[in-house]
């Protein structure tokens, strides 16, 4: 583990030329007394650090040092391909391996495309969680994390809507999809889809097994949603809504709200457009429908139409009962 550090350490210095012990400890995630300890075993070992004192100082190497120490493990090589979301790196156990696979591309690179990386990093960054959402708790992620490696299967304890059950899964992949983990495994026979946030207990066993031959796991969550969003849409609400509801749609619906605005006709003589929106079962409906309030009226189908009219009703009474009774109350 100390090699690998001082390689970084070494190629940060290469990279990013003078350095204070406090930016190589914050890089390094150690102290900045263990910074100081690797730069002697740096010295030691015969790379040229110099040391400059001072208000503007920190480390350096010396002027035309350059490591060719640059080859990637098969770990960094892979790590590489998560270089654009170094948070879900860390959740994996990999943020480490990632950032001493970046250092060592940064250093086997010409230095004007070296810089150009850099000036990319400084300007572009990913947040993958969703506004306003915590991240799942995701205890069992690097075990499960490790059998998709290892191809190794899991005994699990998980929770589903229905109950709990104990499941014997092999691990396919794993998916990251608006800040929630998901596990892709084999049960049986069938590919089924897990919340890694939910699993209860999870036991990394030594039996390995094969992956299904040709599986492809981007195809397969694509498919899989395309599923998930036929299944959720069971109906369609057609909606006459205000020119406010037209641009509060795409932002409470997504997808499906800016589809029902690009096939919405004209506007009548109060600026009003009726709309057809694909939606969930009525109870998740309603609830849905009533976040625009008096921006939209429910034309259909009837069912829909009366249930939002109850709902309506309901909120009414209940509104209307505490309003008497705040007057009863009140002196």
């Amino acid at each position: 583990m100390r090699a690998d550090r001082l390689l970084a350490l070494l190629l940060l210095l290469q990279n990013r030329g003078r350095m204070t012990a406090a930016e190589l400890a914050a890089e390094l995630e150690v102290s900045v007394r263990t910074i100081y300890r690797d730069i002697e075993a740096l010295g030691a070992s015969g790379v040229p650090v110099r040391t400059d004192r001072g208000p503007d100082g920190g480390y350096r190497l010396m002027d035309g040092y350059r490591t060719r120490l640059t080859g990637l493990t098969d770990a960094e090589a892979g790590a590489l391909f998560l270089a654009g979301a170094p948070g879900p790196a860390r959740d994996l156990g990999l943020g480490a391996v990632l950032a001493t696979a970046q250092l060592k591309v940064q250093a086997a690179l010409p230095a004007e495309l070296a810089e150009r990386t850099r000036r990319i990093q400084d300007r572009f960054h990913l947040d993958a969680p969703a506004w306003f959402r915590d991240a799942d708790p995701v205890a069992h992620l690097a075990p499960i994390a490790r059998a998709v490696w290892e191809q190794r299967v899991l005994r699990t304890h998980y929770r589903r809507w229905r109950g709990e059950v104990h499941r014997e899964l092999r691990p396919l992949g794993i998916v990251l999809k608006g800040g929630i983990w998901y596990l892709v495994a084999q049960v049986d026979e069938a590919v089924r889809t897990y919340r890694i946030a939910r699993f209860l207990a999870v036991d990394l066993t030594d039996e390995a097994f094969a992956r299904p031959a040709g599986f492809d796991l981007a195809a397969y969550w694509a498919e899989s949603s395309r599923r998930l969003e036929a299944t959720l849409h069971q109906d369609t609400a057609r909606l006459r809504i205000s020119p406010r509801a037209r641009r509060l749609l795409p932002m409470y619906y997504g997808a499906a709200g800016r589809r029902a605005l690009e096939e919405a006709g004209e506007p009548d003589a109060d600026g009003w457009t009726e709309v057809e929106m694909p939606v969930e079962g009525p109870a998740v409906a309603v609830g849905d429908l009533l976040r625009l309030g008096a921006e939209a009226e429910v034309l259909g189908p009837p069912p829909l139409r009366r249930a939002v009219a109850e709902a309506v009703a309901a909120l009414a009474d209940r509104y209307g009962a505490t309003a008497a009774a705040r007057e009863v109350m009140s002196p």
